[in-house]
């Protein structure tokens, strides 16, 4: 599917991007990968390690729509990475993270329709989830606008579609990275902001697969959400440091004590797959669409009214013993 096209990342010098890029060299034969980000020092950075003949990087930011139309002539694929991420530091530049997160997804959804491309999936977050901090209220409208970008569009073959998936294990700025330099900071204890507190875990490739597989499922305005094991924070704690005590700290700002993924207000769009869930847009689009069915022949089931996908509901959990070899591995 990704032999001899041209594919473009936003926000492609972070984590996510970093993996997708690692994972189509390895896999396909793509004619173009553009990296496109603000910050100089980490293209100059991952230059120095994905230095195909294929590889292209643009510095530009997604608040600047016509830096965006240029980087997109001729692309075949976008994947909208870019975001302002940080939850409190969301809450204290409030206008900031809206700039990013909303007008620069409309400015990706404008330059990909200008350019004709033709499949575009967006990153979004549980956080966007009945959201109760700013950045998932923004990934919230984030998401409504590429799954509403479908209505734009007229007869031509571009589709838009959302993937929402929790904490990347091992991520810049996430809990394991920030755990770690504590101990090797010689800490006493470990900080836990509330013992009862619960998180979706994936790794960087599963997230990365997902969304390649998804390139292949999607048929526009649907929200993909994997099937992924939760944890709690106590476990991660005592599987890093099982002789530290704990510093309960208390919730930070915008933070929630369990995530969810599936609102149960949106279970009658709801279908869950073996192993993902798809939320159907709430608004119908020029011609049928079935998302009980997809590209791929795979059939999913309406889940029950009131079903909800919670980091404290699922039925999937990580051991001390999965955490301690995920851990490792990173």
């Amino acid at each position: 599917m990704f032999n001899g096209k041209n594919i473009l990342i936003t926000g492609g010098t972070g984590s996510f991007g970093k993996k997708y890029t690692e994972i189509l060299l390895k896999h396909y034969k793509p004619n173009k990968i553009i990296i496109y980000s603000r910050d100089e020092l980490k293209q100059y950075e991952m230059s120095q390690e994905y230095n195909d003949k294929c590889m292209r990087y643009f510095i530009g930011d997604v608040r600047d729509p016509d830096r965006l139309k240029k980087a997109m002539k001729g692309v075949d694929f976008v994947i909208h990475a870019a975001a302002l991420k940080h939850v409190p530091i969301a809450e204290y530049n409030p206008m900031e993270c809206i700039k990013t997160n909303i007008n620069g997804a409309q400015n990706v959804i404008d330059a990909a329709i200008e350019n004709g491309v033709s499949r575009i999936i967006a990153l979004s977050t549980d956080k966007a989830a009945n959201p109760v901090n700013l950045y998932g209220a923004t990934k919230l409208a984030s998401d409504k606008l590429f799954v509403a970008a479908n209505n734009l569009v007229g007869d031509r073959d571009i589709r838009f579609s959302v993937v929402r998936y929790g904490n990347v294990i091992g991520s810049r700025g996430s809990v394991i990275p920030y755990f770690n330099k504590l101990l090797n900071e010689n800490t006493t204890s470990l900080p836990i902001t509330d013992e009862k507190m619960t998180r979706f875990m994936i790794t960087l490739n599963q997230g990365v697969n997902f969304v390649l597989k998804n390139f292949k499922r999607m048929q526009g305005g649907e929200i993909f959400i994997p099937k992924i094991p939760s944890m709690k924070i106590v476990d991660l704690a005592y599987a890093m440091a099982p002789n530290l005590p704990h510093e309960i700290i208390g919730i930070r700002p915008g933070e929630k004590l369990h995530e969810i993924m599936c609102p149960a207000d949106d279970s009658h769009l709801t279908y869950e797959f073996d192993d993902h869930f798809v939320i159907a847009p709430t608004i119908r689009f020029t011609g049928y669409r079935d998302y009980s069915k997809n590209i791929l022949n795979e059939i999913g089931k309406s889940v029950s009214q009131g079903f909800e996908y919670s980091s404290a509901n699922n039925t999937q959990w990580l051991s001390k013993e999965e955490l301690l070899k995920m851990i490792k591995e990173i």
